[in-house]
């Protein structure tokens, strides 16, 4: 595959002659955020960014998701921040959906293109701005990281999709197959944002009922998707959140490629009790 689109949110507002109908759903086990209701009115403003704006389409809070948060930022020519994270111990991914970015690690400029992805780990001195002449749009996934005794913290690393070879699931002919920014091995890691793609026919076969919290974001093409008992129509632009061990599959019926960003949180023991991370 040597194509990619990336679906990035406009927003704006729909006329007075629309009908309220939508896709829209909030669950115990799911939700889903179509891409009709990334209106202006729905934007956040965050401290010390200028020139920006934010969907927020995942956030901790009881009955929704639990480990991760995920914005879809929006920054004008100019825009950006030399202070865009408040908090201590959080760790992030910026993958960048339209147009284009310079992100700043340690004093080290990176200019990220679309399909642009960067792991910045906590405590990291990151800066961000746009410095074209058009709009960018980018997704930014954050989680409190779980240190572990004995275990490094691992290091910041920017990259772009398409220099990364996707990875077939086995027995499947390609049909269904995951680009993997970090090796599923190194335990230093405690989450993994993938990319991953179904050609046209692609399923998931069986319903994947698993410990990982997920969010999902449909970068292109269509599907339907299985969410606890409810069979889901999706498509470029929607959010879907899953809560752990809520069943999922998927039937990509074409006609072209689906493809979404992928959140999971991995490679912890489960706390037992509140406040039992260890943040850095």
């Amino acid at each position: 595959m040597t194509d990619r689109s990336y679906y990035a949110p406009k927003g704006g507002l729909p006329p007075q002659t629309q009908l309220l109908t939508d896709r829209a759903m909030f669950t115990d086990a799911y939700a889903v955020i179509p891409k009709g209701t990334f209106s202006d009115i729905v934007t956040s403003f965050l401290p010390f960014w200028e020139g920006a704006r934010f969907w927020v389409i995942a956030r901790p809070m009881s009955g929704f998701a639990e480990t991760f948060s995920q914005y879809i930022g929006e920054l004008q020519p100019g825009g950006g921040s030399t202070k865009p994270e408040t908090d201590a111990g959080v760790e992030a991914v910026i993958f960048v959906v339209e147009g284009g970015l310079q992100l700043t690690i340690e004093g080290a400029a990176h200019q990220l293109e679309e399909g642009g992805y960067a792991f910045l780990p906590p405590g990291c001195d990151w800066s961000i701005k746009n410095t074209t002449g058009a709009e960018a749009r980018f997704h930014w996934i954050r989680k409190a990281y779980q240190a572990v005794e004995g275990i490094d913290l691992p290091e910041a690393f920017v990259t772009n999709e398409k220099d990364i070879a996707p990875t077939p699931m086995p027995d499947t002919d390609g049909a269904w197959a995951t680009t993997r920014f970090v090796d599923p091995a190194d335990l230093r890691h405690d989450m993994h944002v993938t990319i991953v793609t179904f050609q046209p026919g692609g399923v998931i076969p069986f319903a994947e009922t698993h410990v990982m919290e997920h969010g999902l974001y449909v970068l292109e093409g269509k599907a339907v998707y299985r969410l606890n008992k409810d069979w889901v129509e999706v498509e470029a632009g929607d959010f879907m959140w899953l809560r752990a061990f809520c069943p999922q599959a998927c039937y990509a019926g074409g006609p072209g490629p689906f493809r979404y960003l992928l959140y999971k949180d991995v490679n912890r023991h489960m706390p037992l009790a509140p406040g039992a991370f260890l943040i850095v």
